[in-house]
């Protein structure tokens, strides 16, 4: 069947009329996901379930080195709205597709096989019946489809062939590219539908986990496990503190309302993807860095080693190795300033973090360093890009007066250079998932 396909929400509306960028998006993804349901089954679901999307306030590229990172979930959602049904297959349909996907849950590891990779390239699987099986699932339903195949896997075989099959339809106001964890908000969504429909029991890490695995094998992203913890563990007004070794985590008081502060997003409308270039290829360059100093991974380098790192690397590693370690240092030392004098604190923390990405890392882009540049020129307390770079969106700490003005010199300054105008709009620290209706 083709579905009805509805835009995704805007977030830019107010921003492009010239206002103050609004929070509020209409129709909401819960009223969506439950209008897309009825329209895919003819019947009302059983639920509606959603799970945020993320910020991350500071930590890039270091959740894949054994790192820290302190995001927080956006009041942005995925929702999920679904039923079971009683022949053993699944279907998936998206207000950001035309047609649903649909496949018998047992054909799921023919999918997803366990030592299944993707071309960085092409996302295509990599060889034989499994190229041409994993070539008919798009890549949008490979983070629910492949989230389903990883719940499954974590329990017994003869229990995962007792599940029943379900109708899921999802919408979203979390724009997609932005660096604001679009997937990470489907795969919440979807593992908070199975979790209670299949009866699993699962905590926020292992729905996490799950959301990962999918993401890694399922979609080919080499991505590490912030975004699926800050989406799952997300708190009004505050942020998580991850350790993504041990998975250990603190909820982060932010005191941004408190103080009259926002946080802005700028999004550049610059799309990335992180199953191809050169966020695997900065994965790769990491991953050399720890062997070459014989350690498990950059979380085991302090500062003291990086001239010996000088010596062993060559200037790009090098470059790579420098970044992960001063930042996973600015992590902390973003924790340590909001306990002891709040968030005006952190704002040189947060422009040293864009700093290092942009001549380091080497992910950002003219647009996000023209949107830092302008959001600190006009009053931003700290800025920096956030994501994996390449594209995305930048964001700004910035007195809630000044909004307007920042917002209006960002527009005006993308405008001389020639960019594309960005969309801008204010993110909350929120919950995160839960069932909705």
């Amino acid at each position: 069947m083709t579905l009805a396909r509805t835009a995704a929400p805007s977030d830019a509306a107010s921003a492009a009329s010239g206002g103050t960028p609004s929070a509020v998006v209409a129709p909401s993804a819960v009223t969506a996901a439950g209008a897309l349901f009825r329209e895919l089954t003819g019947s009302e679901p059983a639920g509606v379930w959603s799970a945020p999307g993320r910020a991350n306030l500071i930590g890039e590229h270091t959740d894949y080195n054994d790192g820290f990172v302190l995001p927080f979930a956006i009041q942005h959602r995925t929702a999920a709205a679904a039923r079971l049904r009683t022949d053993g297959r699944i279907r998936v349909a998206s207000t950001f597709a035309t047609e649903p996907v649909e496949v018998a849950l047992d054909d799921l590891e023919a999918l997803f096989p366990a030592d299944r990779t993707r071309s960085a390239a092409t996302g295509a699987a990599a060889t034989g019946a499994v190229e041409e099986q994993a070539s008919a699932v798009p890549e949008w339903a490979a983070y629910p489809l492949g989230v389903a195949w990883a719940l499954r896997a974590l329990v017994p075989a003869w229990a995962a062939g007792t599940f029943a099959g379900v109708d899921i339809a999802i919408a979203s106001d979390v724009p997609v590219g932005a660096g604001l964890s679009s997937s990470a908000a489907i795969e919440g969504a979807t593992s908070a539908v199975l979790n209670e429909l299949w009866g699993l029991g699962l905590d926020p890490v292992a729905l996490a986990q799950a959301g990962r695995r999918a993401e890694n094998e399922a979609v080919g992203a080499p991505t590490g496990i912030m975004d699926q913890m800050a989406s799952m563990l997300g708190r009004p007004d505050a942020a998580v503190f991850l350790d993504c070794r041990s998975l250990e985590t603190r909820s982060i008081p932010l005191g941004f309302a408190e103080a009259g502060l926002e946080v802005l997003v700028i999004d550049t409308g610059v799309k990335h993807a992180h199953s191809t270039g050169g966020y695997r290829e900065r994965r790769e360059s990491c991953e050399r860095g720890a062997s070459a100093l014989g350690v498990a991974a950059l979380r085991d380098v302090t500062a003291a080693d990086l001239p010996r790192a000088a010596e062993l690397l060559d200037d790009v590693d090098f470059r790579r190795v420098r970044h992960v370690v001063t930042e996973d240092q600015r992590v902390l030392d973003t924790v340590a300033a909001l306990a002891a004098h709040g968030p005006r604190a952190i704002g040189d923390l947060l422009v040293a973090s864009h700093a290092s990405m942009r001549d380091d890392f080497e992910i950002s882009i003219p647009e996000l360093d023209t949107a830092v540049d302008v959001a600190l020129a006009h009053g931003a307390i700290g800025a920096r890009m956030t994501g994996g770079g390449f594209g995305g969106a930048a964001i700004a700490l910035v007195e809630r007066d000044a909004v307007p003005e920042v917002s209006a010199a960002v527009r005006a300054a993308f405008a001389a250079a020639g960019f594309a105008a960005p969309h801008l709009f204010t993110v909350t620290p929120s919950a995160g998932p839960r069932r909705d209706v």
